[in-house]
């Protein structure tokens, strides 16, 4: 980790700090590590856009997280602003495009996903705008990944969320036949597919049951790359229609627990889920608990997260008292950035499996458990574990 990212991260704490000792950081000052002045607090003034795909800011998942961060950092700095625009196509030329659109009347912009990561030249002839981006490092135009000043990317280890959603259906599941869904394959949608895939991996190894993955070959998906990652994807985030399509195709083939990670899109897989006795949803990127309500059941097993909000709201809080760095960071479970929902009355998880998720969980954190992730070069079929345990 560079000097500027844990130099980032130890203000964050510090911001945090201060809220939770009653300063509401309005007037609030702070020295670098070499005793310069501080910056003043910028945050009451501060214009802020967000920059979606498709399915928007409301769309029970990734987007409306970020927007949260957004929202709560607003809440404690009123003068502050933010405005919602909606990428319609999700296409990458389209994304920078709406970037560059809007540039010059923000002084912080929030980029949620993939097809945001070439906004480096922009940020770069933008030099007083901070950016913060989400789910993929900036690239420059040959695609390499660069680091720039003005742009605080962070990235997720999706596939240990994806790792307990995984465990999660194998630990639950009556059929012994589970699968996920995913909207499109991009780094992040793979790693939540091979976390998946590798939790259910794990406990048939570790628990001596014999769960299947279901997959749809008509849905196979192709990474950034160009390889067949299998998996059923949507190939969308806001199809909605496809994504009921999927979930009924997997309900026929006796899928009794469905991962989604999908957008908008994966509100079909929930529609076919409730429309089915007896079938679990397991939600993504946010609590999804309230979703899965239908009539006096609910159906939402448990929501694999990604604790996005609080980390766009960290750095909204670092960029108000004139301290940003730019770089690129990877958050994991140790930073408390990714898991899943174990609150009580937010999950249908039984006693049993949430002690063996929690077990697993501080195996993960002390690197017994490695999950695949679609660059990390580990694959679900290589996927194993220390067993000295």
């Amino acid at each position: 980790m560079g000097k500027k990212i844990l130099l980032f991260l130890l203000t964050s704490v510090m911001v945090f700090s201060m809220a939770a000792c009653g300063d509401s950081g309005n007037d609030a000052a702070m020295k670098d590590t070499e005793g310069t002045a501080a910056v003043e607090n910028v945050g009451e003034g501060m214009k802020i856009a967000i920059v979606s795909s498709p399915a928007g800011v409301d769309d029970h998942s990734f987007n409306e997280d970020n927007y949260n961060g957004i929202l709560s950092f607003i809440e404690s700095h009123p003068g502050a602003t933010v405005t919602p625009v909606q990428e319609s196509t999700g296409d990458t030329a389209a994304a920078i495009a709406a970037v560059a659109d809007i540039v010059a009347d923000y002084n912080v912009i929030v980029c949620c996903g993939f097809q945001f990561a070439g906004i480096s030249q922009i940020a770069q002839e933008n030099p007083d705008v901070k950016f913060i981006l989400v789910d993929t490092f900036p690239s420059d135009a040959d695609g390499n990944e660069v680091e720039v000043d003005n742009i605080f990317a962070m990235c997720f280890a999706e596939q240990e969320s994806g790792f307990f959603a995984g465990m999660a259906a194998a630990l639950e599941t009556k059929t012994n036949k589970v699968a996920v869904v995913n909207g499109i394959a991009y780094p992040s949608n793979v790693n939540y597919q091979y976390g998946f895939e590798c939790g259910v991996k794990y406990v048939n190894g570790t628990e001596g049951k014999n769960v299947e993955i279901i997959e749809l070959p008509a849905y196979a998906g192709t990474d950034v790359t160009g390889a067949d990652v299998g998996g059923n994807y949507i190939g969308s985030f806001a199809d909605i229609e496809t994504g009921k399509v999927i979930g009924k195709a997997l309900i026929a083939e006796d899928v009794d627990v469905i991962f989604t990670a999908a957008g908008t899109a994966g509100s079909g897989v929930l529609e076919a889920v409730k429309e089915t006795d007896g079938v679990w949803y397991i939600g993504c990127d946010i609590d999804q608990y309230d979703d899965g309500a239908d009539g006096d059941r609910n159906v939402m097993l448990t929501s694999a997260i990604k604790v996005m909000h609080r980390d766009v709201e960290r750095t909204l809080n670092a960029i108000s008292v004139g301290f940003f760095g730019g770089g690129n960071v990877t958050l994991q479970a140790d930073t408390g950035s990714t898991g899943y929902v174990s609150t009580e009355g937010r999950n249908q998880l039984s006693t049993g499996t949430i002690e063996k998720l929690d077990a697993a969980y501080e195996l993960l954190i002390l690197g017994d458990i490695v999950p695949a992730a679609n660059f990390n070069g580990i694959t679900p079929d290589d996927f194993t574990w220390k067993m000295d345990f």
